[in-house]
């Protein structure tokens, strides 16, 4: 793919932080456009290569291009929006002077209006930023990483501390950025989120890429189908079908990349009961993946 249709290009990229290696010459290129989670337990990377696409820390190897720049380069231009879980918010301002000041340090903000609209900030503008909630907080994250009017927002657990109402509206403005054509990647531990959302995910751990497609493609990584049941203690791996079985006292959980022939063989076995056939969660693949 053509580096001018890539928001991020990432050759070989790798940082170490004396004898841990953090990120291990990774790859990763991701079209502009694209809704992509990046998931991986604590520890895998993730919040090191955000750094690194940010331009706040400098690969020790490796290639990398933010929009067709250097990272500084592309957050100096005001293309690249962050929301950092941790990122501290000025303090003793109110929230509508916070974004006031912000919007006067960029290029070519968005409009405030919108920026307030979007991120549902409207009812907490008067409120000062050391008495907000956890969740009132990640929705001022929210409204300043899309000040700027950014081509790539960089989002890491973006829905921290947020109910429900606001979970779903957060999302659903994430899906109307992205049809504008803008890219998103977050980093996200509500991987029901991820598998909704995005249209790809990157599983990485120790630093590396392990995994990398649609959620479908992911959750294959199991197994077709779930199949879980009451029965007798037998060995079930032997069924047709069967890629692993698991026992919780008397009840079992087989994966199958056959679940049709599995089912015929185990309907047919005395004492067996409380059948139920499910697809695989990205939870199971994850957990998989990541052992």
């Amino acid at each position: 793919m053509n580096e001018s249709t890539l928001a991020i290009a990432a050759s070989g990229l790798t940082k170490s932080y004396g004898s841990l290696t953090a990120v291990d010459a990774l790859d990763l290129s991701v079209p502009a456009g694209q809704i992509l989670a990046l998931l991986g337990p604590n520890g895998a990377g993730k919040s090191t290569t955000t750094e690194m696409i940010l331009g706040l820390t400098r690969p020790d190897a490796g290639e990398l291009r933010v929009l067709g720049a250097p990272p500084v380069e592309a957050v100096r231009r005001g293309e690249v929006g962050a929301m950092l879980q941790n990122g501290t918010l000025l303090a003793d301002v109110t929230v509508q002077r916070l974004l006031t000041l912000v919007q006067g340090m960029h290029a070519h903000p968005l409009p405030l209006a919108e920026v307030i609209e979007r991120a549902n900030v409207a009812p907490i503008l008067r409120s000062t930023t050391t008495k907000l909630s956890g969740g009132e907080a990640q929705r001022v994250r929210f409204a300043l990483a899309i000040l700027p009017d950014p081509r790539l927002i960089l989002l890491d657990e973006p829905t921290v501390g947020m109910d429900v109402d606001a979970r779903r509206h957060f999302w659903s403005v994430m899906g109307d950025l992205a049809a504008e054509g803008r890219t998103i990647l977050f980093a996200t531990h509500y991987l029901d989120e991820a598998d909704e959302f995005a249209d790809r995910i990157v599983v990485i751990n120790k630093g590396r890429v392990i995994a990398d497609g649609t959620g479908t493609d992911i959750k294959a990584t199991v197994g077709g189908r779930l199949i879980a049941f009451n029965g007798p203690h037998r060995d079930y791996s032997t069924l047709p079908g069967v890629v692993a079985a698991a026992a919780h006292g008397d009840r079992f959980e087989l994966n199958c990349f056959d679940s049709d022939l599995t089912l015929r063989a185990l309907i047919g076995l005395p004492d067996v009961r409380g059948i139920e056939v499910t697809s695989p969660s990205l939870e199971d693949a994850f957990l998989k993946l990541v052992a």
